[in-house]
């Protein structure tokens, strides 16, 4: 808001500086509360689906919308190869998508899984795409990209939020291993800082350009390696004050994904479970050590809490231990007055995060359902493992203002 606005908002209402200030709006404050929340990676977008958010008291949801069909190949991007502007069909579905969110009072923060030149691997015949990491150009062609987002949505009242790009990995491809000590990641940026594997480069690129058209909302920046926390090491705080850091967990790994399940269920919670082939006694405690380097380093740059995201965390619901490992890493979300949101609320292409549905199998009638090729809902209800959730959205805190 302008100085001129505000002057001219005090003499109406005969405020004085300090009323006016605590009345003027700004998306930021939306975060100074600790936020709980969603993820919708979803198919087809719904307003039951944002009736149930809102009737589970969900803080806010983050939105992925690459799944969608648009008018060519890439939903809203056109062509990830070679971006020129936004879809006009596209941004008018992604718009009405954010009316359902605003009518059913959930706040939604926009993380697309594309980019220019880093189209997401399920829509890239499972294959990386790292040209965003390899050429510059594609920068120039990211910002052009938000930008114009921005200018679209930057009134629209449901957004809190923009998350520039889900999990990205520039270190991909340049001899950094995925795992293993945080100290790796300095050795590995001064080789690379400057170059287009930079991503605090890439990042202010497109916070420069968002900023032209849009100043006030807040930019979630994920870090690399598919946003692990210890990437953030290498990193200084960059200046724009609207910004928030945010990270996904999903180690130990072995442990929560689908694999784990298919495997005879090998690995449970808590217990000894391998990362990169080292055996640690997983654990509450053992999750914390694990956060370590990024909390030093958040510390160090003197970040807020606030000013952080577990944005994504999660396990297939049905490895043995799931609901202790999900109230551990809440639990320690809550310590440290993090936001957080979990992966995933009624995701509609898989059940396997979709806690609502407890640790048992799927009943035949679904199954059936979809060989008939209807989108059956699976069948859900209160249960142990969601209500280590469930309970979380009960607390004031997590009501949107």
């Amino acid at each position: 808001m302008s100085l001129v606005l505000v002057l001219f908002l005090m003499a109406a209402l005969n405020l004085s500086p300090a009323q006016a200030q605590t009345q003027v709006p700004a998306k930021m404050n939306f975060w100074k509360t600790q936020r709980k929340g969603a993820n919708c990676f979803n198919l087809r977008p719904e307003m039951a689906w944002f009736q149930a958010a809102k009737a589970q008291r969900l803080g806010w949801v983050r939105l992925a919308y690459d799944k969608w069909q648009g008018q060519e190949r890439d939903f809203l991007l056109g062509n990830a190869d070679q971006f020129q502007h936004l879809q006009p069909q596209d941004l008018a579905q992604l718009k009405r998508v954010l009316d359902m969110a605003q009518q059913a009072g959930v706040k939604v923060v926009i993380s697309p899984l594309s980019l220019p030149g880093a189209r997401w691997r399920q829509n890239n015949n499972d294959q990386a795409d790292l040209r965003l990491w390899q050429n510059k150009a594609y920068w120039q062609q990211a910002a052009l990209f938000w930008q114009e987002l921005a200018l679209a949505l930057k009134d629209h009242p449901a957004v809190v939020g923009y998350n520039l790009i889900n999990e990205p990995t520039p270190e991909m491809g340049t001899g950094l291993p995925e795992q293993g000590p945080a100290q790796r990641y300095l050795d590995w940026y001064a080789r690379y800082r400057g170059s287009s594997h930079d991503l605090p480069a890439f990042y202010q690129t497109l916070i420069t350009a968002i900023r032209q058209v849009d100043p006030e909302t807040p930019i979630l920046l994920d870090a690399g390696w598919y946003a692990q926390p210890a990437a953030f090491v290498h990193w200084q705080r960059l200046s724009d004050p609207n910004l928030l850091y945010a990270f996904h967990m999903y180690e130990p790994y072995a442990f929560t994904n689908l694999a784990n399940f298919k495997a005879g269920q090998p690995y449970r919670y808590p217990g000894m479970i391998p990362l990169e082939k080292e055996p640690i006694n997983w654990n509450a405690a053992a999750l914390k050590r694990h956060l370590k380097p990024f909390l030093d380093w958040a510390r160090l740059q003197k970040l807020a809490p606030h000013q952080i995201v577990a944005s994504e965390f999660g396990c297939y619901r049905r490895n043995p231990g799931c609901a202790q490992y999900l109230q551990d890493l809440i639990q320690l979300w809550n310590q440290e007055r993090f936001h957080w949101a979990f992966y995933s609320f009624r995701e509609d292409e898989w059940d396997g995060y979709d806690y609502e549905v407890g640790t048992g199998p799927l009943p035949a009638s679904y199954w059936e359902a979809l060989d008939r090729g209807e989108h059956p809902s699976p069948p859900r209800k209160p249960n142990p493992l969601f209500e280590v959730l469930a309970k979380e959205f009960r607390g004031p805190s997590t009501r949107p203002d």
